[in-house]
């Protein structure tokens, strides 16, 4: 465990400048061999969250592109209330990239809650043979 786990801040709100895309609480299947939930787990929970704002703007089929950064903050836990946050951070012809936080509700320390998780991830829309194309509702240049 690094010193960056430790001292994991509480919070006492959650950010009201990003848009909640997913809410969900992790069950003992989901788990690893130290009883965490499995980082597999939550990237996947992270890409579904990450595929909500990007689905606005590709108009039809997309694919996670890219994972550019993602950081473990702290364990997440069975009965953890997790809360995913996302926003936008670049638009370009044929790709979105978003920044996906991840807050966890400890079951008993309700109304309190840590950063566990945060990645930057990119979509590219694609057309029916999985080729890039333009962005169906990019604002306009």
């Amino acid at each position: 465990m690094t010193a960056q786990t430790r001292a994991a801040p509480l919070l006492k709100s959650l950010p009201a400048d990003m848009e909640l895309v997913l809410k969900v609480i992790p069950m003992p299947a989901d788990t690893n061999s130290n009883g965490d939930i499995f980082g597999g787990w939550v990237m996947a929970q992270v890409d579904l969250a990450g595929s909500v704002i990007p689905a606005r703007y590709t108009g039809g089929r997309m694919a996670t592109v890219a994972v550019n950064e993602f950081i473990f903050k702290q364990p997440v836990r069975v009965g953890d209330i997790l809360s995913f946050y996302a926003s936008l951070i670049r638009m370009g012809r044929t790709s979105v990239t978003v920044k996906v936080e991840v807050f966890a509700e400890r079951i008993r320390r309700q109304g309190e809650y840590v950063k566990v998780t945060e990645a930057t991830l990119t979509y590219v829309a694609i057309d029916d043979e999985g080729r890039p194309r333009a962005l169906a509702n990019a604002p306009a240049a």
